[in-house]
């Protein structure tokens, strides 16, 4: 049976530098900082093990769910308006998936979307790990900023994904998706789609008011091969909503020749047009589907993609995860339109972008990728591997 004079550690921690002459003369609040210090002390300690303790494979952690449980890590995101006011939210629920997760705030009760200036991510972790201690109780959190988003201009900046018969879905990049009602344009609720590549140190490591900044890349220098940073390149690509997945592959030995090399950007191709044996189905009913307290819905041909390009030396060079929408191809060149309708998928950021061409197939009633090219910054490459391309 355990004692009633048991205590969590970092009180017995702050108890050995505890003397009778310590006692004395001490400032207002001093034990409180000694004891605010070992906690904060003891957190980062215990953050390291656990994300030193998680296997990584490829650029992303194998077993990141036992680490979000072990560090009692959650989301919030935080709303800030026109007088100052900020509304923090926390996580409703949360959904792992092969290569990112998505976290889900959703309720009765929002902000005024016209009146936000700003809207902020953070992981949210508890500042001791003492399992005596109840954190449903006010103790303090850390937060560690993950993303932040300006919606002064949200309208002009946001990209539209979709919509059914209540909500509207728009997309603010990196990775954050908001549902407004159609009939109020009012938020219905958000979800923010987050690739594991090094979101545990994002989320655990940085503060409230600013990010994590990982050490700079160093570049490793080549003076023999002359095609330096154009080859040897992997694609590691996930398609999903929710629990269902439409298409997860690796795609390896991607190379870009150097007459290939235009606009800025490398062009290698991933799947080709020409190769009906590449060519691969979207398994299953395409769509994203909703679920608030008092509506759920389906927004047909959307659905979220992940992406992680490796080197060849299989470190991480570029990641995304990002909702994405099927838009009917305005071309008739592709060599399959007599098989049915044309769709295309187009992803970019500042480091790359990805282009996806599909045919609907009436026969199988599924969509079929027919082409793939994936288009890596020239400036990004250069940088990454001491080139001048």
């Amino acid at each position: 049976m355990r004692s009633s004079s048991w205590k969590p550690k970092t009180v017995d921690t702050v108890q050995l530098k505890m003397s009778a002459t310590e006692l004395k003369d001490k400032d207002p609040g001093y034990w409180k900082n000694i004891f605010m210090s070992e906690m904060i002390t003891n957190r980062k300690k215990r953050i390291r093990q656990i994300l030193s303790s998680v296997n990584t494979y490829a650029g992303v952690p194998a077993n990141i769910e036992k680490a979000v449980k072990l560090s009692g890590l959650t989301w919030a995101v935080t709303f800030k308006d026109t007088s100052g006011k900020e509304t923090v939210m926390k996580q409703m629920d949360i959904c792992f998936s092969h290569t990112s997760l998505s976290v889900v705030w959703c309720g009765l009760v929002w902000p005024c979307i016209k009146s936000l200036t700003t809207v902020q991510v953070h992981g949210v972790t508890p500042m001791t790990f003492d399992k005596c201690i109840n954190h449903s109780k006010k103790w303090p959190n850390r937060f560690s900023l993950i993303a932040d988003y300006d919606l002064r201009s949200f309208m002009e900046s946001c990209e539209y994904i979709g919509q059914d018969k209540y909500v509207k879905l728009l997309h603010l990049k990196p990775g954050l998706l908001l549902a407004l009602w159609k009939k109020s344009f009012e938020i219905a609720f958000v979800i923010a789609t987050l690739h594991y590549h090094q979101l545990l140190e994002l989320s655990t490591l940085g503060s409230a008011n600013n990010m994590y900044k990982f050490p700079p890349h160093v570049p490793v220098l080549d003076d023999i091969d002359p095609n330096y940073g154009l080859h040897g390149y992997q694609l590691h690509i996930d398609m999903h909503s929710g629990l269902r997945t439409y298409l997860c592959g690796t795609y390896r030995s991607l190379f870009c020749r150097k007459e290939y090399i235009k606009d800025g950007f490398l062009r290698l191709s991933v799947i080709a047009l020409k190769n009906s044996k590449q060519h691969a189905p979207l398994v299953g009913n395409i769509g994203f589907s909703w679920k608030t307290q008092t509506f759920e819905g389906n927004i047909q041909n959307s659905f979220i993609m992940d992406a992680l390009v490796l080197d060849e030396t299989e470190k991480p060079f570029w990641c995304f995860s990002a909702p994405v929408s099927l838009h009917t191809s305005r071309s008739s060149e592709t060599l399959y339109d007599f098989m049915g309708e044309s769709f295309y998928i187009k992803y970019q950021d500042s480091i790359g972008k990805l282009y996806i061409e599909l045919v609907w197939v009436k026969e199988s009633e599924e969509y079929y990728i027919v082409n793939m090219v994936l288009f890596l910054s020239t400036e990004k490459v250069n940088s990454w591997f001491g080139t001048k391309y």
